[in-house]
Formats: structure tokens, C-alpha cells, sequence
């Protein structure tokens, strides 16, 4: 009696069929013998059903998993599967099975359900023997609990939240699925800080809400929703207007979502039925700001929830100090919308990375910057920060997600659009471990908070993985390659297009009329922030649309043709060769055809002009086509009509049978006529006459209210429209364009609106159609110049075309919108050397000489890059504000040129070099040339105290970061040249401390980055008058500078630290006779072959690239005699320091100690992943390695064997030893701690080879000392083996 809802034919009796119903019946019918057997499980609606292949007495149904026995006549009670133990059983609505027979006789019963996952029964115990979960649709966001350790929260495509219990010790898919009261695609997760069960999620639909995972009851939901894509969830602390919860009358934690409009809204967790509060009005009351805004599209709090970073669609961050978000700085590194912000975990062994934040946006490139300076003192006035502090290139697509490890110290995982995975040493600027093992683009990443080595990704291939970083072949991300190998696995379609795009198609083929219809509908649309945000449904019916659409191709058919078929290949000539896929050949052929198509084409022509039109009256044209006695009748009925009064009453011309005799009779049998003639157009579409005809009787008024409510006003009913009265044409008009706008006809609408002087409505319609060109040309033409409404149509003008990639157009709109600032901004969007320069000068001229000064910069630099440096002066000429960084561009230039002409150039580029004509002058010393040059060229002399002075200001304020040997050759070079300015700007001053600090500066600037050829080469530019320079510059410095003497004891020491480690190598060479190149190759030969024996190699660190090995093995000294102009450099005593041996030799000591703790604490973790050990009682932390020292121990990162032995290597002994080490440096000077000094035992063993080679060379005092600092202070065994090879005996 009720709707069948499922049916199944028994596949083993022939004669069964069982069907279900929504009243929750199964009816059992053997059609053979008419019989029926009828149950009721439950009164709910069957949706699936199905007998068993193998047991005919056996039927499956869909809903919870039942099971009955068929030969028991009437009511029986059913079987339910999975019942001795919770959580075997579906949790959503059965919709298939599948059951299986094995060879040892067992059979299994597969089903899926809305839950996604599949289970496998054994219908012998009905059991479930396993579940496997699937996922439905991307995983846009992967969180793991903070309380829970453990518990992954998975947000997915299908709507659906997985919260997994990864650390389960009873099954491996522990998971739990959150469906409730969420209708779109889960984009955003983030667990409570605090409460366990508390996980709040962002939808695609901008929804927002916040679920108890341990409740049954449907999530809490946000009463204030996005208008797009929810990207960000993060809990912190309340901003105003919210109280806090200290007093109790708030949360303690707020919500913060980010979205795809570019608004952050704070949620009240206590109370989401209220409104959400826009941060940016606090921003905008905290800061002063007048101008708009960025639109925001990430945020991420400091974990000590004090500071707060947002990411903006231009590619800046912003960084906000709570309550009252003052605005601290601005970081202008990224020119691409931003996807994540990341800040480093405040628990690692050094403090300062708390301050390391990491930040990826769609420009592919990953950028670290260190805030610690803005963090411990917050200026007045916001900052902009342009350098990053290091920068991890490598990726070829947009970043996703970032994540930093918890385990380490700045080592960072980011997620990328090239389907990879990479791992960065940040500190090193260096690529770790690449996973590839996604099929897809990456969406999101979670490093595990338990194990170190292990990550966990999701994409847009429907997985998420776990992946070892250790156990990864690739270290850094594919160069282009991959992004080919993902689309080849992806199907086979091409390109999608977006909705907006395919419902433009299809009207411009079907709706819209005269040039409209010839319009490209194919533009682009704006994507959301990842752009995956389509459904897999969506893709696969997208590709589907595509397939079908590629058989046409402008129109024209496609026809496949084999070229293998004989019959293809005789219809060929008709088609274009050399394809597969051919398209029909619409080129011009033969002249007679044309003339033939002519001739064709004028007959239609013609029969088309002798074609009459339809009949106006073709009722009464048809009665007056009738036979001959039908029209004499018409001739007696109309006589009767005019002369017989008697007749009168009884007909009714004009209607019926007698509608012909209407244009014979008075003027209501027309009337009456022409009311059947027009109600017969109407029931045949043809209005058009119907509206004719009531014209034609004077009913301007009716046809007009009748073509309107049909909707079929035209031109010409409305331009009738004022005969019927002022009011009724008003009506019209106002119709008319109701029905253009329905039309899609906007600009026709609008115009009509004008007619009736409806102004502001016409401006509006098609501003509302994003068709701002028409109505700002009306809006100047009829409206005021000082009219709000233009400014806002500008604005938003400006806004349409920033999202659609016009800038140019864009920032006219708001130069003319009194916005001069974003002009300038969207100007500098695209980032090249024009854009920024044409940026820089807008600003100039509307006074925004801050934000001009900040795209003169960045233009400057980028010509830098190209070697540009008569173009990048002319960008900074007219900013004065910018005459430090012209300077610095100038010595620059100068110290490049130099260089080059001796051959050591750093870096190339494709453009040749533009110098300036005074970078000719080679008959002075650079520094020379440098003043000279600034005193011609820029005005910067010692008598012009307050030019000179604001240069220095300028200089002293900009720091760059320490430089690695991964430094990129031009920034480094930046780096030395600022240095070298500011040394030469405090000699100026006589500010001579300062000035020998910055030449430091630039000296271990070189050694940091590994270059010791560059160092000599700065050396000799700053020392250009050798020890006499450094002579004076201590008699210029008082006695009272500690700090000045100390920086001034360092630089001596690295200047002769170049020169000790030169005369080494020429004395080897020379008594090698073999050059140094060749020395440096055997010098390899012997390292390999001492690696393969399992020795370790002596010798120093390398000195920076250079030959390491030297003759240290000769025994006795040679008395090789020392060339004319070897000597050792009467500064040598200052390069054997023994306060700062003592110094290093503590670090060292402390290096050591600390590897040794990371060592307990890995062996300790290992420990603790064996639960047998753990539990038969293993050794703690305190009592130190369990296993045996190997018998050849390898050396650690310092040379030294680990001088920690199986007792003394506890954690508390190591602790009380690094209490040691940290009193004896605090009781070394503070001068001595200050500055960076070169390697004391090193340096003494280069001059105790020197020795050995030519004693005469090294006085005696010097090389005692040099033995006493390596005997006290060098304490590893690599060097005291090379001080035995050296001088043996020496013990």
C-alpha cells in the first residue's frame, strides 16, 4: 500500500522477489504460487535490500545491518549484526552490499554507508572482521589536539570532520566522524588550547562553528556567517569590546576566523547567537588609519597569545600588539596573496627563536623573518621590515601551509601546490627531506606532536598520509617536473572551467541577441585563496562538460577520423590533413561553387521579399472564404442586421459564427471582432497583434497593462505609452526596465530609467551588474561633483578591477576616490621595475613620501639585480629621505667594479653593467675614491655637519641580517657595501669606535659566509695603510672605549689571521714545488685514503674553503730559506689571545656537553617507543646510555671525541658540568665576549707549521706561545695529533 523504496530478484530461487517499502515492510513474494510472507523490522524507510548468493534463505537490509530467516512464516525478530561489542556497526545510512564466498567455506558480507567507511562481516559469527575508512573529498585541513595528544582532526571535502586517534592501541582506525550540521566542505579546523572535547570548524559556505566531539548533540553555529570560503580558525585572547575572562564575565579564549571577503571576525564561544566583532575596527580605532584596509586572508597568534600576525591579499603581514592591537610593524616581502603565517614554538633550547616567524603565500618562495628587535622594544611608530632574516626558495607552486617541527629547533615542513612536501633547516637555509608520495596538490600539513620524524599531509587526491622525513630519497622539491607528472595521473580532461564561465557560455549561445551573442564568455574569475575549493563531483561533471565541448571548435563540428580505415581516408580530401581529430573544411572553394552559392543566395533573397506577412484577422478572413451559399446567407443576416429591427436582438455580429459581419455592423461588433481575433493571437504566441488591435481601437492603456504583465513590453508599446497620461507612461518605463534587467539587457534598462529622470536608480542597476565604466560616464554626466554617490561607484570600481588583475585601472579609480595611498599600493602590485617606479612617483606627488621612499627601494634593488646602477640612482635621486641607501649603492658600484677588475667577481647577470663615469678612477685607494666621490657626486663632506650626519642616521638604523655560506653573492656584496658606507660615515664624524666596529662587521661578514678570498679583500680595503692604519686608529681611540679597543683588537687579529694563513701556503707550495692547487689535490687523495681506513683526519677546519692539509708530518724543520718578502706579520701576538683561547675552548666544551644531552634525551624517546622495555623497568633518563661505546667512536661537529665516559654522562652530571662552563665565562671580560674573534688554537698551529718549515720566520716567544695555547686549550685529540706531527715529542 505504500511506496516501494528497494527490490531484489533471489539470485538462487528464481521464483523470489523481495521488495521494501517507506513504511519499513519487506514483502517476500514466490510469484510461481502466489505466495507472500510479510516482515516489519522497524517503521522506517528500507533503502537497500539483497538475498544471499549462497543462502536462499537469507536477505540483507539497508539501514542498520539485519539478517532474517526466510522459511519462519509471519513475525519473527531479526538478527542484528555487529551486536556484542559498540562501534562495529554503521553510523549513517546503509546503502550497499556485497556479499562474498571464500574457498574454506566462509562467507563475507561487504557494505558501505554514508559514513564512507566499508566493513566486512563474517556471516558465520556476524562479526565485522575489519573497517576501512575512505575520505570523499579533499583534505582542505589537518589539526592535531594540544590537549589529546595524538587525536588528528581532518577536514574533508564531503562534509564530514575525522577525528582520529592516531596513538589507538586497539585498532589502527580509530576515527570518529562529525556529519552533523554541516551542509558544505569542511576548509578549517583548530582545537580548543585548553578543553579536550572543544574543535571548532569554517565551511566552504562561510559558515562557522564548534563542535564537542564527545556529545551527541549537533555543533554550536555561529550566527554570523562569511559571504566566502572560511581559510583560518585560531583561538586567542578577547579583543574589545569583549570582556576578559579573568573576572569570569568572558571566555578566556575568543574565536578568530579569516575569510575569503578578507574580513577576520571574533567569535564569542559563550554566546554565538551574537554578532561577530570585525577586527578591523579596532585596527582602524587603535591606529588612526583612514584608508582602506587589505583584505585579510590569514592569521596566526604568538603562542603567549601578546601578539598577533595577519596575513593580506597584497603580500604584506601585519603585526599587532594585544588588546588594543597597536600596530608594531609591516613586513613588505611577499607581493602575492598570503596562505600561512606561522610562529616558531617558544619551548626550543634558544629563546630568541620564539621571535622567528615563517610565512608562504603564491609567489612559491618561503620567507623567515626575526622580529626580536620589534618584539622586546615596540616602536613609537610602525616599522616596515623588507629584508627577510633567511629565505627557503625551492618550491615551483603556491604554499599552503607551513608547520614547525616541536621537536626541533627552526627546522620547518611546508606544503606546496607542486604535490611536495619539503622539511628546511632554516638557520642554514637548507632543503632536508622532500616527500612526494600525493598524487595532488598539497592543502595541509601537521607536524606529529610524538614522534620527530614523523608528518602527516592532505591534499586534493582524497588522502592524507604519514611519512617519515628521514626516510625520504629527495631533499629538496622537483624542479618543474612534477607538476608535469601530476597532471599526467590526473584524468584525462581538459582544463575546467568555473561555473561563472560556463553559464556565460550558455547564455551567449541561447539568450542573448546581436553583438551580445558574439562576446567571449570564456573570462577569468577570481579564485579563492587555494583555488581547490570545487567539489570532486564538480570536477568530474566539469571534465565531462569539456569532453563534450571539445567536439566543437568555434563553431565548427568536429568529425573523429581514422586514418587507419580505407573509407576515412577517401572522405580526407574534404578535411584538413594531419590529424586525428579533423575539422571540416570551411575555406573558400572553386569559383563556380561561389557563383553557384550566389545565385542561391539571391533567390532566397528573393522568395524571402515575396513572403507575406501573418493576417491581422484571419477569423473573419476565413469565414469569408466559404462556400457560395454560406456567403449569400452572410448577405441575407447582414440585411436583416441593418434593416430588420426584428432580427436585431437575436444575432450578435462581430463573435461566433457571424465574426466576419463585424466590419459590416456598427462599432461594437468591430470591438467584439477584434477582441476574438486578439484572445485567437494569444492562444497562437502571437501577443504582438493581439497588442496591435488594441491599439487600433484607442486601448493604449489596456495593452499596455496587458503587455505588461505578460512581460512583453517592446519600444514601441512604450514609446505609445504617452497618449495614455504622464502617470501611466511613468509605470511603463518603469516596467519596461524591470523586464530589460530580467533580459540581462542592463545598459538598455538603465538608459530607459533616465528617461523618466530616475538617475541614482540607473547608476545603481549597473553598479549592482559590476558594469562600473557606464555608470560612472552617467554618474558625471547628470549627477554633482561632490556627490557621495561617485566616490563609492570609484571604490568599488576600483575593487572589481584589483581582484581581476586590472591595477593600472584599478588605481585611477581611487586617485579619483581621494584614496591616493591604495593607488600607489595597487600600482606596486605587480612588482617589476615599472610598476614599482611609476608606484613611487604617485606617491611622491600626493604626498605619501614614506610608502614612495618604501617603492623607490625595492625598485632600486631589483635594477641592482640586474646591475643597474646608473637607473637605480635616478629611482632614489628625488628622495631624500633615501640618500643613506644611495650611498650605499654608490660604494657598492664602486667596491663591484673593483672586483671585477681583479677577477673576483661574486655574481653575474644576463644584462651587461651600466657604471656611472666616476667608477673609472683606479689612482687612489677605494676608500679614497669612495669620499671623493661622495663629495663630488652627493654633497657629503665634514663640513656639511647636518647632511653628513642625517646619512649616517640613515645608515645606522638599517640592519641587514648575519650573512651564511648560503647567502645569495648580491645581497652579500649589499651587505659589505652598507658596512663599508658606515665605517666611512663615522670617520667623517671621527667617530672612530664605531667606525672600527662596522669595518669588523664587514670582515666576519665574509667569514660567515665562507669566503676567505673575499675577507683578505676587505681586509686590504679597510687596512689599505696595513698596521700603521691600525696604529693610529688606537691612538685616535681613547682609553675609556673598552669597546672601541676591543672591536680594534679584533680586526688586527683578522687582518693577520689573512696574512698567517697566505705566507702558510706560499712556504708549503714552496717547499712542496708544487703549486697550491695541486698541493690541495693531494691534499684530497690523502683524506680519502685516511677515511677508508677509519682514521680521522687531521688538521684544522679548512680555513673556509681553502687547502687543509699541509706537511705537518715533515719531522724535522727543513730550513727551506723563506723568499725575499716572507715575514711573519708584527701583529701576531694579538692573534694569539689566551682570554679568548680560554673563550672558545668554553664553547667548545659547551657544544659538546649539549650534544651529549641531545643524545640522552633521543635514546630516551627510543625507549619510551618500546613499551616491553618500558615496562620490564629500563634504565631512566639520569642513568645514561644503556648500550656500549663502539670501539672507534665517531668524532662529533667539533673534531673532538665525546670526553663523557658511561658514569659521568648522566643528565644531572652534565647539567653541574654546563654550570661550570657558564661561571667561568662569566667571569671572563665582557670586551672579550663582545666581538667575534678568529680561531686561537688554529691560528697557533698555522704558525707552529709556519715554524716548522722556516724556523727563522717565527721568534721563539711566539712559538712558545703558540704551543702553550694548543697544549692548554686545544684539549681534542685531532689537535694535539697535528701538534705532535708538527713538533714531536711535544706532549
Amino acid at each position: 500500500q505504500s511506496s516501494i523504496t528497494a527490490v531484489h530478484w533471489s539470485p538462487l530461487k528464481k521464483e523470489l522477489v523481495v521488495s521494501g517499502d517507506e513504511k519499513g515492510i519487506v514483502i517476500c513474494w514466490w510469484y510461481n504460487r502466489n505466495d507472500t510472507h510479510h516482515f516489519f523490522p522497524e517503521p522506517r524507510t528500507i533503502f537497500c535490500l539483497s538475498c544471499s548468493p549462497h543462502n536462499e534463505d537469507q536477505v540483507a537490509v539497508g539501514g542498520e545491518l539485519l539478517l532474517w530467516d526466510l522459511t519462519k512464516a509471519g513475525k519473527q525478530k531479526w538478527t542484528l549484526l555487529g551486536s556484542s561489542s559498540e562501534g562495529q556497526n554503521h553510523s549513517r545510512i546503509v546503502f550497499n552490499l556485497s556479499s562474498v564466498s571464500l574457498q574454506d567455506n566462509r562467507e563475507l558480507l561487504l557494505s558501505t554507508s554514508m559514513d564512507r567507511d566499508v566493513k566486512c562481516w563474517d556471516l558465520n559469527t556476524l562479526e565485522c572482521s575489519w573497517t576501512q575508512p575512505t575520505l570523499g573529498g579533499f583534505v582542505y585541513s589537518l589539526a592535531f589536539s594540544p590537549v589529546n595528544i595524538g587525536s588528528l582532526a581532518i577536514g574533508v571535502g564531503d562534509s564530514m570532520i575525522r577525528v582520529w586517534d592516531t596513538l589507538s592501541l586497539q585498532r589502527a582506525y580509530d576515527i570518529k566522524t562529525l556529519w552533523q550540521g554541516i551542509k558544505s566542505k569542511v576548509t578549517a579546523l583548530c582545537w580548543h588550547p585548553t578543553k579536550e572535547s572543544t574543535l571548532a570548524f569554517g565551511t566552504d559556505d562561510g559558515k562557522v562553528g564548534i563542535y564537542e566531539i564527545y556529545s551527541n548533540k549537533p555543533p554550536q553555529i555561529s550566527s554570523s556567517y562569511h559571504r566566502k570560503t572560511v581559510y583560518t580558525l585560531a583561538w586567542g585572547p578577547p579583543l574589545p569590546p569583549l570582556a576578559t575572562g579573568g573576572d569570569g564575565d568572558g571566555p578566556a579564549v575568543t574565536l578568530y576566523s579569516c575569510a575569503g571577503e578578507g574580513i577576520i571576525l571574533q567569535h564569542n564561544p559563550w554566546k554565538l547567537t551574537t554578532d561577530a566583532q570585525d577586527v578591523n575596527r579596532l585596527i582602524r580605532e587603535t591606529n588612526g588609519i583612514k584608508h582602506k584596509l587589505p583584505g585579510r586572508s590569514e592569521l596566526n597568534w604568538k603562542p603567549d597569545g601578546k601578539i598577533l600576525a595577519i596575513g593580506n591579499d597584497d603580500g604584506s603581514i601585519e603585526i599587532f600588539q594585544a588588546p588594543r592591537l597597536k600596530l608594531l610593524c609591516t613586513i613588505q616581502t611577499h607581493h602575492k596573496l598570503v596562505n600561512a603565517i606561522r610562529w616558531h614554538h617558544p619551548h626550543g633550547t634558544q629563546p630568541e627563536l620564539s621571535s622567528l616567524i615563517a610565512s608562504g603565500s603564491n609567489n612559491a618562495i618561503v620567507y623567515v623573518h626575526n622580529l626580536k628587535t620589534v618584539l622586546e622594544s615596540p616602536p613609537d611608530t610602525a616599522i616596515t621590515v623588507t629584508e627577510p632574516y633567511r629565505t627557503l626558495p625551492g618550491h615551483t607552486a603556491k604554499i599552503t601551509s607551513l608547520a614547525w617541527s616541536p621537536h626541533h629547533d627552526a627546522m620547518l615542513v611546508s606544503a606546496c601546490y607542486d604535490g611536495t612536501a619539503q622539511v628546511w633547516d632554516v638557520l642554514k637555509e637548507e632543503p632536508l627531506s622532500n616527500y612526494r608520495g600525493h598524487i595532488g596538490r598539497l592543502l595541509g600539513v601537521q607536524w606529529s606532536p610524538v614522534d620527530p620524524d614523523c608528518v602527516w599531509t592532505g591534499g586534493d587526491d582524497f588522502t592524507a598520509r604519514q611519512w617519515e622525513v628521514s626516510k625520504q630519497q629527495h631533499t629538496q622539491p622537483p624542479r618543474g617536473k612534477k607538476s608535469i607528472e601530476l597532471e599526467k595521473k590526473r584524468p584525462n580532461c581538459s582544463k575546467t572551467k568555473s561555473k561563472k564561465a560556463r553559464k556565460r557560455t550558455e547564455k551567449g549561445s541561447v539568450g542573448q541577441e546581436g553583438e551580445e551573442s558574439q562576446e567571449n564568455t570564456t573570462q577569468n574569475v577570481v579564485g579563492s585563496r587555494n583555488g581547490s575549493a570545487d567539489r570532486a563531483e564538480e570536477e568530474e561533471e566539469d571534465c565531462r562538460d569539456e569532453t563534450e565541448m571539445a567536439k566543437l571548435s568555434n563553431g565548427t563540428p568536429r568529425i573523429a577520423v581514422s586514418l587507419d580505415e580505407p573509407r576515412a581516408q577517401e572522405n580526407t580530401d574534404s578535411v584538413l590533413p594531419n590529424s586525428l581529430h579533423t575539422v571540416v573544411s570551411r575555406t573558400p572553394q572553386m569559383k563556380p561553387d561561389r557563383l553557384k552559392d550566389e545565385r542561391r543566395r539571391e533567390r532566397a533573397e528573393v522568395t524571402v521579399k515575396k513572403k507575406k506577412g501573418r493576417s491581422v484577422l484571419p477569423l473573419s478572413t476565413i469565414n469569408d472564404h466559404q462556400s457560395k451559399e454560406q456567403l449569400l446567407s452572410d448577405c441575407v443576416n447582414l440585411a436583416n442586421i441593418l434593416y430588420s429591427k426584428e432580427s436585431e436582438s437575436q444575432s450578435r455580429p462581430g463573435s461566433g459564427d457571424e465574426i466576419q459581419l463585424g466590419l459590416f455592423v456598427d462599432r461594437a461588433a468591430v470591438y467584439r471582432m477584434f477582441e476574438e481575433e486578439g484572445q485567437n493571437h494569444l492562444e497562437a504566441g502571437h501577443s504582438e497583434i493581439c497588442y496591435q488591435l488594441m491599439l487600433w481601437k484607442g486601448d493604449v492603456r489596456g495593452a499596455l497593462e496587458m503587455a505588461t504583465e505578460r512581460g512583453e513590453l517592446n519600444d514601441a508599446l512604450v514609446a505609445m505609452a504617452p497618449m495614455a497620461g504622464y502617470t501611466v507612461w511613468m509605470r511603463t518605463v518603469e516596467a519596461f526596465s524591470k523586464q530589460l534587467c530580467f533580459q540581462e539587457q542592463y545598459v538598455k534598462a538603465a538608459t530607459y530609467l533616465l528617461y523618466i529622470h530616475k538617475v541614482y536608480e540607473a547608476v545603481k542597476l549597473l553598479q549592482s551588474h559590476q558594469l562600473f565604466r557606464e555608470a560612472i560616464a552617467i554618474a558625471k554626466a547628470r549627477l554633482q561633483p561632490d556627490d557621495p554617490l561617485l566616490k563609492e561607484l570609484y571604490t568599488n570600481c576600483a575593487s572589481f578591477m584589483e581582484k581581476d588583475g586590472h591595477y593600472t585601472i584599478a588605481a585611477k579609480c581611487y586617485l579619483t576616490a581621494q584614496s591616493p595611498y591604495d593607488a600607489a599600493k595597487i600600482l606596486a602590485r605587480k612588482g617589476d621595475v615599472p610598476s614599482l617606479q611609476t608606484a613611487a612617483t604617485v606617491a611622491s606627488i600626493v604626498g605619501e613620501q614614506e610608502l614612495s621612499s618604501l617603492f623607490s627601494s625595492r625598485c632600486s634593488l631589483d635594477l641592482l639585480a640586474q646591475r643597474d646602477w646608473q637607473g637605480a640612482q635616478d629611482i632614489l635621486r628625488p628622495q631624500e629621505g633615501l640618500l643613506g641607501q644611495r650611498l650605499v649603492l654608490c660604494t657598492y658600484e664602486l667596491l663591484y667594479r673593483y672586483l671585477a677588475d681583479g677577477n673576483l667577481i661574486l655574481w653575474k647577470s644576463m644584462n651587461p653593467p651600466c657604471y656611472h663615469d666616476w667608477t673609472l678612477r683606479r689612482d687612489e685607494p677605494l676608500i679614497h675614491s669612495v669620499i671623493a666621490i661622495w663629495q663630488s657626486e652627493f654633497g657629503i663632506t665634514s663640513a656639511d655637519t647636518e647632511r653628513l650626519k642625517t646619512a649616517h642616521q640613515q645608515l645606522r638604523i638599517t640592519e641587514h641580517p648575519e650573512a651564511s655560506p648560503n647567502t645569495l653573492p648580491r645581497l652579500l656584496m649589499l651587505y659589505l657595501a652598507h658596512d663599508l658606507s658606515l665605517a666611512i660615515a663615522c670617520s667623517l664624524l671621527s667617530d672612530w669606535s664605531q667606525m672600527v666596529t662596522a669595518l669588523l662587521n664587514a670582515v666576519h661578514r665574509c667569514i660567515s659566509a665562507g669566503d676567505f678570498t673575499l675577507m683578505r679583500e676587505i681586509s686590504k680595503i679597510a687596512l689599505s695603510e696595513g698596521e700603521d692604519f691600525t696604529s693610529d686608529l688606537e691612538v685616535k681611540l681613547p682609553c675609556s672605549d673598552h669597546i672601541g679597543l676591543a672591536a680594534l683588537h679584533s680586526l688586527r687579529a683578522f687582518h693577520c689571521y689573512g696574512q698567517v694563513y697566505q705566507l702558510w701556503w706560499t712556504l708549503a707550495a714552496d717547499h712542496s714545488g708544487m703549486s697550491p692547487g695541486r698541493q690541495q689535490a693531494d691534499a684530497e687523495e690523502q683524506r680519502e685514503e685516511e677515511e677508508e681506513k677509519g682514521l680521522e683526519v687531521d688538521g684544522m677546519q679548512g680555513s673556509l674553503g681553502q687547502p687543509a692539509d699541509v706537511p705537518f708530518d715533515l719531522g724535522k724543520p727543513m730550513g727551506v730559506p723563506p723568499p725575499a718578502a716572507s715575514k711573519l706579520p708584527s701583529s701576531c701576538a694579538s692573534l694569539l689571545s689566551p682570554e679568548h683561547a680560554r673563550l672558545q675552548a668554553l664553547h667548545r666544551q659547551m657544544a659538546d656537553i649539549q650534544q651529549a644531552v641531545a643524545g640522552l634525551v633521543s635514546q630516551h624517546q627510543k625507549r619510551l617507543a618500546k613499551p616491553e622495555e618500558a615496562q620490564q623497568g629500563g634504565p631512566g633518563l639520569d642513568q645514561g646510555p644503556e648500550p656500549e661505546p663502539a670501539e672507534n667512536p665517531t668524532p662529533n661537529h667539533h673534531g673532538s671525541e665525546p670526553p663523557f665516559s658511561k658514569e659521568t654522562s648522566s643528565m644531572t652530571t652534565l647539567m653541574e658540568q654546563l654550570q661550570d662552563i657558564t661561571q667561568q665565562q662569566s667571569e671572563l671580560a665582557e670586551t672579550v665576549k663582545l666581538h667575534p674573534f678568529p680561531d686561537v688554537v688554529e691560528s697557533s698551529l698555522v704558525v707552529l707549521s709556519i715554524s716548522s718549515l722556516v724556523p727563522s720566520i717565527v721568534p721563539s716567544e711566539i712559538q712558545n706561545q703558540a704551543v702553550m695555547l694548543v697544549q692548554t686549550y686545544g684539549t681534542a685529540k685531532p689537535y694535539q695529533r697535528a701538534l705532535q706531527r708538527i713538533l714531536p715529542g711535544t706532549a
